[in-house]
C-alpha cells in the first residue's frame, strides 16, 4: 500500500509540472510593449536563472550585455540605415521610430570555438538560456522579443556593444518589456512532429 505522504508529493509534483506547462504553453513573443521600464532587479534574477541552462562540459558560453539608452539609440539607428539602404527612406524612418520605443534591450552571444561540434553545442546552450530567460520574465508578467535580424550580423553592432566577433558570436538581440498587446499562435499537431520508431 502506498503511503499518503506519497500521493501528496505526486500531487504536488503533478500539478508544478501543469503550472511549467501552462508558462511554456502560454508564453508568446511580444512586438509591441508599453513605454514602462522593468525593474533592473527582475532583469538581473532572470538572467542570473538563465545561467543554469544545460551546456556540455559546462562551458557556460553565454554573455548578457544590457544596453542603455545611448546604446539602443545607436542600435536603432544603424538599423534604420539598413534598412533605409535595402527598402527606402520611409521604411527606414518607420523602423527607426518603432525601434527607438523599445523600453527594454539585453544583447546575448556566445563564446567562438575553432572546434565545430563545441561552437554548436555551445550555441544550443545559449539558446537554451534564453529561453530561461523568458520562461521567468513571462512569469513575472514581461514580454520578450529575441531577434536575429540583420543588424545583429553587422561589424558596426559589434562595435557598438563592444564585443570582438573572433571572440564572441551574437545570438540574439533581445527586446523586453511589459505587453501592449499578445498574440494568439497555434503549433502542429503532434502526429505531424512525432514519429515513433521500433
Amino acid at each position: 500500500m502506498t503511503p499518503p505522504d506519497a500521493f501528496t508529493d505526486l500531487a504536488n509534483r503533478m500539478s508544478a509540472a501543469q503550472s511549467t506547462a501552462a508558462l511554456i504553453e502560454g508564453r508568446r513573443t511580444i512586438h509591441d510593449f508599453l513605454p514602462h521600464a522593468v525593474p533592473q532587479e527582475l532583469l538581473s534574477r532572470a538572467i542570473d536563472v538563465a545561467r543554469w541552462a544545460p551546456n556540455h562540459y559546462l562551458s557556460e558560453p553565454w554573455h548578457f550585455y544590457i544596453l542603455g539608452p545611448q546604446t539602443a539609440q545607436a542600435i536603432a539607428d544603424l538599423n534604420a540605415d539598413l534598412v533605409t539602404a535595402a527598402r527606402g527612406a520611409d521604411a527606414g524612418a518607420s523602423k527607426r521610430a518603432r525601434w527607438r520605443a523599445i523600453p527594454g534591450w539585453l544583447a546575448v552571444t556566445c563564446d567562438r570555438s575553432e572546434d565545430a561540434t563545441r561552437q554548436q553545442e555551445d550555441y544550443a546552450a545559449c539558446c537554451c538560456a534564453i529561453q530561461n530567460l523568458s520562461l521567468y520574465l513571462w512569469q513575472a508578467g514581461v514580454g520578450v522579443k529575441w531577434t536575429t535580424g540583420a543588424v545583429t550580423r553587422s561589424p558596426e553592432f559589434y562595435d557598438l556593444i563592444w564585443v570582438d566577433p573572433a571572440r564572441e558570436s551574437i545570438v540574439g538581440l533581445i527586446w523586453y518589456g511589459y505587453p501592449a498587446e499578445i498574440p494568439r499562435t497555434a503549433r502542429k499537431a503532434l502526429d505531424q512532429i512525432v514519429i515513433a520508431l521500433p
